[in-house]
């Protein structure tokens, strides 16, 4: 392995721009990663999300210099830091990562474990307690610096383990399912916490979660990743409201997926229709036969047909319910069609399994995903 030489950077260094030209990984005939482009711009968050084996961690794993690609280039500000002839070291790319076991060690302090990276960097002694006190009282810790690992909580460990990352002001902070190992209601929690520290210190951060909730809290743009690919890339609330495929419709939270054929001046489903230009630019990109996501929360359910003027709505039958604590969740079955629609409602919204009601679609809600 050939050494690539990086210029050495000053604590305060600018932060870089990350580029991943046609980045290709493979484990024998296995494609974990296959011609990945990605661009991360100075001080972005960006999340790569997907399920098991779609290529994430390989993907990070890489960009911290763990594994050497089969092919492509990662550069750092146009420099080449990874290719497949030659790979420079993770200690030299001036990047922190953090894992799913916060990985702090036990038989040191809050203090010393904080420390620790400054240390080899052979700082000062007044430098380092400055910069420790400085990051612990930023992520809340200040407080327990003299504590060791076994008496703090999950959600403290792992704040050790960020404010040990930060404290040496890496150019590009690397985060790799961190929060997996805690409860719900920590994870909640941290993932806040998280955003918080990035907008305090404005990392270049890349992060990778299967928790769509982690990612759409946490990132500026989020790259939904399937096969070792990236479906789309975009800002959470373009994701979750124009998807663009059925992958990143149905991992993006929930949806329905139904399939629309173009009949004259209509747009024809199973057991209903809808008017051709009350969709999104009048549906002149409707073109053969379609499939379309829609929202659970984008459907509305009436008890009435709805009056002159007040808009479409489908005769439709409340088939299953379940009440999730901040919302209801329906299944209603459109009069003559075999299809099942999920909607979401308020608690207040209360309806009963096999009551008559009336489905409020929006056309201009309706997504094309191929």
């Amino acid at each position: 392995m050939n050494a690539m030489a990086l210029p050495a950077a000053r604590e305060e260094a600018a932060l870089p721009r990350l580029s991943l030209d046609g980045i290709t990984c493979k484990f024998g005939p296995y494609v974990a990663v296959d011609s990945l482009d990605l661009d991360i711009m100075p001080g972005e968050f960006v999340s790569l999300l997907g399920p098991s084996g779609c290529g994430k961690t390989t993907t990070l794993r890489m960009i911290a210099g763990f594994i050497k690609p089969t092919d492509g280039t990662i550069r750092m500000d146009g420099t080449p830091i990874s290719s497949a002839t030659a790979t420079l070291p993770p200690e030299k790319r001036q990047m922190s990562m953090i894992f799913q076991s916060y990985a702090v060690w036990p038989n040191m302090t809050i203090g010393e474990n904080v420390a620790f990276g400054l240390k080899l960097r052979r700082m000062d002694r007044e430098t380092i307690t400055a910069k420790v006190r400085e990051v612990l009282a930023t992520v809340h810790l200040d407080h327990l610096e003299d504590r060791y690992p076994a008496e703090l909580s999950g959600g403290q460990q792992q704040r050790v383990a960020l404010a040990r990352a930060i404290v040496i002001r890496p150019r590009v902070l690397l985060l790799d399912e961190p929060l997996s190992n805690l409860d719900a209601n920590l994870r909640e929690e941290m993932r806040y916490e998280i955003r918080r520290l990035h907008d305090a210190f404005n990392f270049t951060t890349v992060y990778v979660t299967h928790d769509q909730s982690e990612a759409m809290v946490t990132s500026d743009r989020i790259a939904v990743m399937n096969k070792g690919r990236i479906e789309q890339i975009d800002a959470p609330y373009l994701l979750y409201t124009r998807p663009r495929t059925r992958f990143v419709a149905g991992f993006i939270g929930r949806t329905n997926l139904i399939e629309g054929v173009p009949d004259g001046a209509a747009i024809r489903f199973d057991g209903f229709s809808l008017p051709r230009d009350a969709f999104e630019n009048g549906g002149r990109h409707l073109d053969g036969s379609v499939q379309l996501s829609i929202r659970p929360q984008s459907i509305g359910l009436r008890r009435r047909p709805p009056a002159a003027g007040e808009g479409l709505a489908i005769e439709s039958r409340l088939v299953e319910r379940a009440f999730l604590g901040e919302s209801w969740d329906y299944i209603v079955a459109p009069a003559g069609s075999g299809l099942r629609l999920r909607v979401a409602a308020v608690p207040s919204e209360v309806f009963e399994v096999g009551d008559a009601v009336w489905l409020a679609l929006d056309p201009q809600q309706m997504m094309v995903v191929v």
